[in-house]
């Protein structure tokens, strides 16, 4: 613990979808550790709310609209300093067949999960690589590394999220600044709220995704999974033929569980404000 806070002592960042569940822990998590932290929701009065309980920088940000996303880091930067880390980490997941999923929902998606995660990338990018110094934290899915029924357009806005990530950071190899993607498994947020998970493997907290950023900023790689065997599985994946592993995943219940065996009443509220049906945060 002595060990972090001198490291994240005075360090500048700033988290999306900061008002709930990951967004919410890892910002917790960072002010305990000294850093000066600004998080930013699309949901005023839950951002409000959630800066005034951690006692951080609050503001709106709407991450697809690129004059709201510029606001938000010039606002950030004029208040605690320049920009050490940037953690891309609102993001929506409506499930259900793809066949039932509404284009405008569709397209929600991919605008939260990929287009808000390439602009924050590239704003704070250009804020760093002057300066020679920065990191840049996409929190992506396992999502990304595999593929579920009930989830196709999410598999698809995090598989982007993880091949532009390996891109830039690639494209910036020599410039000091790094770039990383966080792979949740199942974690207990809204995000998931009335779904099972898989048979077997336990869902992580937001507090153990935290502490993944954390560990991620004192020392940078480019992934990190979460957990440990939910990560491991997914891997091995690329290792066994593709019909074992879909029946593999069958048994373990997969196809059932963003499908027929979801609570829609458990989830209304989580699903409306995802699909924009209220004046809700799309955060996790």
């Amino acid at each position: 613990m002595t060990n972090h806070t001198n490291t994240l002592r005075g360090k500048v960042v700033a988290i999306t979808g900061g008002a709930r569940g990951i967004g919410y822990a890892t910002a917790t998590a960072l002010r305990a550790l000294g850093a000066d932290v600004a998080i930013g929701d699309v949901d005023e009065t839950a951002v409000t709310r959630a800066g005034a309980d951690i006692d951080v920088f609050a503001r709106v940000l709407d991450v697809t609209d690129l004059g709201s996303f510029t606001a938000f880091l010039d606002e950030v930067e004029r208040e605690l300093g320049p920009l050490d880390v940037l953690i891309n980490n609102a993001g929506i997941m409506p499930v259900g067949r793809i066949v039932d999923e509404p284009d405008a929902v569709t397209r929600r998606i991919l605008d939260i999960n990929t287009y808000g995660v390439i602009v924050g990338t590239k704003l704070a990018a250009q804020r760093m690589v002057p300066r020679s110094t920065g990191h840049v934290i996409n929190v992506a899915s396992l999502a990304g590394e595999t593929y579920t029924a009930g989830l196709a357009t999410y598999c698809a806005s995090k598989y982007a999220v993880l091949g532009f990530t390996d891109a830039v950071r690639v494209e910036n190899r020599t410039t000091g600044v790094k770039f990383s993607s966080v792979l949740p498994s199942f974690v207990n947020t809204e995000l998931t709220a009335g779904t099972v998970g898989i048979r077997g493997l336990r869902n992580a907290e937001p507090l153990d995704i935290a502490r993944a950023i954390v560990d991620l900023i004192i020392a940078p790689r480019p992934k990190v999974r979460v957990t440990r065997l939910a990560g491991v599985l997914v891997a091995c994946q690329k290792y066994v033929p593709r019909a074992v592993g879909e029946e593999l995943n069958r048994i373990f219940g997969g196809e059932h569980v963003f499908t027929d065996k979801v609570d829609t009443a458990q989830r209304k509220a989580y699903e409306d404000r995802a699909r924009g049906h209220d004046d809700g945060a799309s955060t996790r």
